[in-house]
């Protein structure tokens, strides 16, 4: 792990659950709870920038999605950066936390890719496509199709269609629905696969080079799955948080995000 990570990590964290803290205007340190990659990788980028406007970014590395938001809840952190808006919403309807979106950093698409096909251009009658059975990615897939032109959905099935909410299928494309970590299984087997980026390159794809179609920032998927600075509600117009946000949303930043993970990260832009 990079110096600036594993300094921070050095020591026992402390978790105290048992007030919250208001974020102070005067405190030049800005402390972030972060998942290792991408997302404590990207601010390592931000530490110098933000250095140079006077404040200091300390990250700690968390392997759950549990502690990270319980700590800006406690006011022991100032922000964390780990999950996108739907954890973040039902986070805090279980657990009655007052945590909110301060700025979207970046999303991780879903890509169509190549099959027994390499080409969308060559989709014929009776093609099969393979798509993740789970409610939220099932959806994610679907509606990348539609954006290609493949499948039409229903008005409104949003991002909880599934293949029943199919309306037009011009090509009468079968959908192989399969648990998400088996559909990069089937290339050989089927037309194309709808994958998101983790599993893309675990299976050797290149999301920046193979895929033949992916998420586009403005599509609903990527604004709605798009990765956020979290913080305790009220704290999200502090001047730290403001400059937090603002240099991971730099175009510093962004050229670091394209250049290192190969289209599997993407700056969100709105």
């Amino acid at each position: 792990m990079k110096k600036l990570i594993a300094a921070v990590l050095t020591g026992t964290l402390a978790l105290s659950l048992g007030g919250t803290m208001a974020f102070a205007e005067d405190d030049t340190t800005i402390t972030v709870a972060a998942s290792a990659t991408p997302h404590a990788e990207i601010l390592e980028q931000a530490a110098p920038i933000l250095e140079e406007q006077g404040y200091k970014l300390e990250v700690t590395v968390f392997d759950d999605y549990v502690q990270p938001n319980e700590v800006v809840e406690s006011g022991d952190f100032d922000a964390n950066y780990f999950q996108h808006i739907p954890y973040l919403n039902s986070f805090n309807e279980e657990k009655g936390t007052h945590l909110v979106n301060a700025g979207g950093i970046h999303y991780e698409p879903f890509g169509i890719y190549p099959g027994t096909k390499d080409s969308l251009d060559d989709l014929a009658e009776g093609d099969t496509i393979a798509v993740p059975n789970d409610t939220t990615n099932e959806a994610r897939a679907l509606l990348l199709l539609q954006d290609n032109g493949i499948i039409t959905l229903k008005e409104g099935a949003g991002l909880e269609a599934t293949v029943n909410d199919i309306e037009e299928n011009p090509n009468n494309i079968e959908i192989v629905e399969l648990e998400a970590a088996q559909v990069a299984r089937v290339v050989e087997e089927t037309a194309y696969v709808v994958l998101n980026g983790n599993y893309a390159l675990e299976a050797g794809f290149s999301v920046g080079k193979d895929a033949l179609a992916y998420e586009t920032s403005d599509s609903e998927a990527a604004k709605t799955y798009v990765n956020v600075i979290a913080v305790y509600e009220g704290n999200e117009d502090s001047e730290a948080i403001k400059a937090l946000v603002d240099v991971l949303k730099s175009d510093e930043i962004k050229q670091f995000i394209n250049d290192t993970y190969d289209g599997a990260v993407i700056p969100f832009e709105e």
